[in-house]
């Protein structure tokens, strides 16, 4: 049976640590720019800082989850938090690009307790509701990302630091609420031994790919979270390099992307899931992400775009329902080192979409009034999206 008071607690934690996330998310570009000499510079160290939380994120997802199979959910999700509250800080105070790398390096690995909520969620919640459990979870981070880009924008227009400032402080206060109230959540704990191999993320993933039903469900949710992830990486330097947009403008246009983010998946999924087959909804959501993302690579209108980013929230609806197709085909003794292998996949694609994006910046940057290549990262999400889009065609991933 769902023990829904725990649910709660875990999704206020994860609340509470998207929100001092997304307080940053809009000054991020403007304090590395204030270090950097020249945009190309800029965008170099943006890309580099992208990437470095990604890879991060890759090493550690799969060695949390399997720590927290171990010693269980809740000594591992407070220590991510307090280290998060902590790597908050060094940006603010430091004056040095290199040491902003450092405390994203730090905080990537730290953020990687999410794959614990996850894990924490599959505990406490039946198979057959772990869909609309998993949607929670987005749902949750999409209330965080209105409210925190929203206030990191208006704080960010005087001093970029100071979200930096905030959001450290509302981690902080995120580890007192979980040590006082979170329980643990872990019944059955894992015998296994943490060894490297199995704490080895390429080796986590292979384990799990070892499941011939679960390796066309692994392809589709790499290529749509690269694609989720590219866009997510490049959007603020690329509103601002084709549209002009302020730190104020672009907190907004995330506040828009985020309220759509939280109403797909809170309201919208657990409807969906009691209408439609697992392998309807990931097609449904594949499609309109094509959609408007090929709208928005060739739109020269901000507010066209706009609408688009917020029509685009609405793809969400695949990552939930794959996770939990997935979850339902693991062992309770496993969720964690198998909720923290789709992570490390999610993380590994967080790592590359900067590596990607970062390029195709560069010829927005240079061609911001092209028709076509103005829209250089949005089109490569189209790509991505149709690939993912026809491997689910074709080998009916849903079926469940």
């Amino acid at each position: 049976m769902m023990r829904k008071p725990a649910i709660g607690f875990v999704l206020a934690c994860v609340f509470l640590d998207a929100l001092g996330i997304g307080l940053i998310v809009p000054v991020l570009p403007r304090l590395i720019g204030s270090l950097a000499d020249t945009r190309d510079l800029q965008t170099s160290w943006y890309g580099a800082i992208m990437v470095s939380y990604g890879l991060m994120q890759f090493f550690f997802a799969p060695i949390l989850g399997a720590l927290s199979d171990r010693i269980g959910r809740r000594p591992v999700l407070l220590t991510g938090i307090l280290g998060l509250s902590i790597m908050m800080i060094v940006p603010a105070v430091s004056q040095s690009l290199p040491f902003i790398l450092l405390s994203r390096l730090v905080g990537g690995m730290m953020s990687s307790n999410i794959v614990v909520a996850q894990a924490y969620i599959a505990d406490v919640t039946p198979s057959h509701q772990r869909i609309a459990s998993f949607g929670k979870i987005g749902a949750i981070f999409g209330i965080a990302f209105v409210l925190g880009p929203a206030v990191g924008g208006v704080l960010g227009q005087t001093d970029p630091k100071i979200p930096f400032f905030v959001a450290s402080a509302i981690c902080a206060l995120n580890f007192l609420y979980g040590f006082f109230i979170l329980p643990e959540s872990l019944r059955v704990r894992s015998t296994a031994p943490l060894s490297l191999g199995r704490l080895n993320p390429f080796s986590a993933i292979w384990s799990l790919a070892g499941n011939l039903s679960l390796r066309p469900l692994l392809v589709v949710i790499t290529l749509f979270t690269l694609a989720q992830s590219l866009m997510q990486c490049t959007w603020a330097l690329y509103t601002e390099y084709r549209y002009a947009w302020t730190p104020l403008m672009i907190g907004m246009s995330i506040f828009a992307l985020g309220l759509s983010i939280s109403l797909t998946q809170g309201f919208i999924l657990p409807r969906l899931v009691q209408k439609l087959a697992p392998g309807h909804i990931i097609v449904t959501g594949l499609l309109i992400g094509l959609s408007s993302m090929l709208v928005i690579a060739l739109s020269p209108s901000g507010a066209v775009s706009l609408a688009m980013v917020c029509l685009f929230a609405v793809m969400g609806i695949v990552g939930p329902t794959i996770q939990g197709l997935i979850s339902r085909r693991c062992e309770a003794s496993t969720q964690g080192v198998n909720m923290g292998a789709v992570s490390s996949l999610n993380s590994f694609t967080g790592a590359i979409s900067p590596l990607i994006g970062t390029p195709l910046l560069m010829i927005t940057a240079d061609h911001h009034m092209h028709p076509v290549l103005a829209g250089a990262p949005y089109l490569a999400t189209v790509l991505l999206i149709a690939c993912a889009l026809a491997l689910t065609l074709k080998t009916n991933v849903g079926g469940d």
